[in-house]
């Protein structure tokens, strides 16, 4: 099978198309290598699979309408991974954020339709639940995300649901929940408390420490997405990916800190708008639908993690 990776150069992208190649599919990979964090992570992402033959590398962005119909027209399933992420930058630039997340999708779902692609694979986040009405949240919860990132991935989700039910394109949308592993975006919360534990140096936490997360490891995520790839039966639908484990981040600091040995101090600091009290993923559908069993719990993801970074030369 051909598979385009839309955003490949990022961290989750280019652990599908590690996956991917290693299934020895066909990968074509588009990504604008935007600088929204440092360019040479998404340049050493690139760089991995460069001499494998089934790997295709393309500098360039979804709104090229040219390009994307070309490669839209010469692959079979498409994992979309393109987008603008943070809800820290979408309150600073919401334009950005919605025309990456919504209109960016639209477009692409709107080239499938004279195509004979077989699966359009959506990534989305945890983000879209927004308000905590009741822990865990399964996929029926309601949707009343609180920063414009939510909203413009909820959005896109609804477009891709509309775009099966319409026009029988097969979509699926993945909810992500706090994703980590080994090529992380440097700016996130266990890379930074990773980094400074190993340094000795204080661990900063934005709030009281006390809002929960359901941190996932970065396999845990692909395993899911290439499941969606493989199921025929599961078109229209929407997962959460998460690992149904829940923890303070103050917990999250401390667990760093004891698993490096590190002298670290933590150290609090006015909380962000715009980030979620709680998260925690009833993940109930996925293993029902996909037989999905998370295989790392956070513990071992830590532990491989904190091995990774101690070796990366970034």
């Amino acid at each position: 099978m051909k598979v385009l990776v839309t955003g490949g150069a990022g961290f989750i992208g280019s652990h599908i198309v590690e996956r991917l190649l290693k299934a020895e599919h066909e990968v074509v990979v588009v990504d604008n290598l935007d600088p929204y964090y440092n360019v040479k992570v998404k340049e050493t992402n690139v760089e991995i699979f460069k001499n494998n033959p089934d790997y295709t590398f393309v500098n360039g962005d979804i709104f090229d309408k040219k390009l994307m119909k070309e490669l839209i027209g010469n692959v079979d399933a498409i994992f979309h991974l393109a987008a603008q992420a943070g809800v820290r930058a979408s309150i600073a630039n919401p334009r950005k954020t919605f025309e990456i997340n919504t209109i960016g999708t639209f477009n692409l779902l709107e080239m499938c339709l004279d195509t004979d692609i077989k699966k359009f694979v959506n990534s989305s986040s945890s983000s879209v639940y927004g308000k905590v009405k009741y822990l865990p949240f399964d996929e029926e919860h309601p949707t009343n995300p609180i920063s414009p990132y939510g909203v413009s991935k909820l959005a896109a989700e609804h477009y891709c649901r509309v775009f099966y039910e319409v026009y029988g394109l097969k979509t699926v949308n993945l909810r992500y929940f706090t994703v980590y592993g080994p090529r992380m975006r440097p700016d996130l919360a266990i890379s930074i408390f990773t980094r400074n534990a190993l340094r000795n140096e204080p661990i900063e936490i934005f709030g009281d420490g006390t809002y929960t997360r359901d941190f996932t490891y970065i396999d845990n995520i692909v395993d899911l997405n290439i499941k969606v790839l493989k199921n025929n039966s599961v078109n229209g639908e929407t997962f959460n990916v998460g690992t149904g484990e829940q923890i303070t981040v103050s917990g999250l600091a401390k667990k760093i800190i004891e698993l490096t040995g590190s002298s670290s101090k933590v150290i609090f600091s006015n909380r962000e708008e715009g980030d979620m009290e709680h998260t925690l993923a009833n993940v109930g559908k996925a293993k029902r639908l996909l037989r999905y069993e998370p295989k790392y719990d956070l513990d071992e993801g830590l532990r491989l993690f904190i091995g990774w970074v101690k070796n990366d030369i970034r």
